[in-house]
């Protein structure tokens, strides 16, 4: 599978699920909501602390399997994870990264001041993944 013909399909979508690798090897899976942006990287809100974090941190390879809602049509994504650094004041980069991210997500936030606090507090950043290859299934098998 073409990596542009992956990306088209995750384009219309919004959730997946991010994989990452356990110190033991093992896959650890989270469900989330992902922004593919302009520049073909995939971006996601993340909170320090957290499993997929800590693991992404340690080591970058991730995937991102985005599935049709009829479960027969799948892509998954392999790129490097690229973590910001966990916003510290409500108008730091990484919190203007985050006000960007749902925009794209879900439109205006009723208080954004108390959207850039909340991320501050949560210890949110920004996952970025660069993707290199793919892989799927677009046809109906079902």
């Amino acid at each position: 599978m073409e990596l542009s013909e992956a990306l088209d399909f995750i384009r219309g979508r919004r959730n997946g699920i991010v994989t990452a690798i356990k110190r033991d090897g093992r896959p650890q899976l989270s469900n989330i909501s992902y922004l593919l942006g302009d520049d073909g990287k995939i971006r996601i809100s993340v909170t320090d602390g957290r499993a997929k974090t800590a693991n992404l941190r340690r080591d970058p390879r991730v995937s991102l399997y985005v599935g049709r809602d009829d479960f027969w049509a799948y892509v998954v994504v392999e790129g490097t994870a690229d973590l910001a650094p966990v916003s510290t004041a409500p108008n730091d980069q990484t919190a203007d990264d985050l006000v960007a991210l749902y925009r794209g997500l879900a439109g205006e936030h009723p208080n954004w001041d108390e959207y850039r606090a909340a991320m501050v507090a949560d210890r949110r950043t920004v996952l970025t993944i660069s993707p290199q290859r793919a892989y799927g299934m677009l046809t109906n098998t079902g």
